[in-house]
């Protein structure tokens, strides 16, 4: 069976790395400025061949078996700009990377048809979004670390992983995080992290290594997906310290791979005790890790996303069988 071709954006990088592991062929629309999806490759990850950017003017000749919404801005106008009439019928899937930031358990997705298939990357995030009539599915994370990084934990302070944390306040825990850290040393790592005293961006295929050597990996966020920091983390052996809410509930077991609590001020002991104890720490993240490479181990991932683009596109194979080496030269710049 050959890759099926599926137009998609670059919307969530390390996502969309994690993704390209399925084998299907990626077709990215670019733009200059590459803002608001429009990208394309990119320097930042190391993208295989089945990654293709296409300029976005070029989009509506092209030939797709596949497309797959991941914003709603794409969604809601950005299909009526790009794509064919004949295109806008070809099978459609759209990946919901949040949970509802409107009105929690109240809000109704905008896609709402039945004739298209919605993946969620939690349970809970299904759970919280009125599908509608919209078939829905789960399909959890899968993440990737280098083979060579491991957990050593030399560094006797927590590491925060979040971007834009001042600039996005409460909902991801800015508060939670200037009051622990007068309680627990925690450096911040992201975009704009500079902005409360933090350590500044550090490029995604290196975090995992620079976050590698902290005792533990603490996240404040109060209202989210399960982020993809975390997973990784979990991946080369941080034990988690978190706030318990969301899909991470079904995650982190306290005193066993982590801890979490719904008041803040009762993880400070638990974040006093991993700084002074290094081999509880060990024992910690060992389990995490085990756990990570059970539930959001890449291979599975992969296969959970190749059958599924397998089960909502397969019937556009039976157009005039053309190999996928020969129909890329087609676009133009792939």
């Amino acid at each position: 069976m050959r890759p099926l071709r599926v137009l998609t954006w670059h919307v969530h990088g390390n996502y969309l790395w994690y993704l390209s592991q399925a084998r299907h062929q990626f077709f990215l629309p670019t733009r200059t400025p590459g803002h608001g999806g429009y990208g394309g490759r990119g320097s930042t990850f190391p993208f295989g061949d089945n990654v293709i950017d296409v300029p976005a003017e070029d989009v509506r000749s092209g030939e797709f078996d596949c497309v797959l919404f991941q914003h709603r801005s794409h969604w809601e106008r950005d299909q009526y700009e790009l794509l064919s009439e004949e295109q806008r019928r070809l099978p459609r899937i759209f990946l919901q990377h949040d949970p509802p930031w409107e009105a929690p358990a109240d809000e109704r997705h905008w896609v709402d048809d039945p004739n298209m298939l919605l993946v969620h990357c939690t349970n809970f995030n299904a759970m919280m979004f009125d599908n509608g009539r919209t078939p829905t599915k789960v399909i959890d994370h899968g993440v990737i670390v280098p083979d060579h990084v491991r957990y050593t934990g030399e560094i006797d302070r927590g590491v925060v992983v979040v971007n834009h944390l001042k600039q996005r306040g409460r909902k991801v825990g800015a508060d939670i995080f200037e009051h622990l850290r007068s309680e627990v040393p925690l450096d911040l790592v992201g975009m704009a992290a500079e902005d409360l005293g933090g350590i500044g961006e550090v490029s995604p295929p290196k975090l995992a290594e620079f976050v590698s050597r902290y005792r533990f990996f603490f996240n404040p966020i109060r209202y989210t997906s399960l982020g993809l920091a975390v997973l990784e983390a979990m991946m080369i052996g941080l034990p988690i310290v978190g706030i318990a809410d969301c899909e991470i509930v079904t995650v982190i077991r306290n005193g066993e791979n982590g801890y979490l609590e719904t008041d803040p001020k009762n993880l400070i002991p638990h974040m006093q005790r991993l700084v002074a104890d290094p081999g509880e720490a060990r024992r910690l993240g060992e389990a995490a890790r085990k756990y990570a490479m059970e539930r959001f181990n890449i291979q599975r991932f992969a296969r959970d996303w190749e059958q599924t683009i397998w089960e909502v596109a397969g019937d556009s194979i039976a157009r005039p069988n053309r190999s996928a080496e020969q129909s890329v030269p087609q676009l133009a710049g792939a």
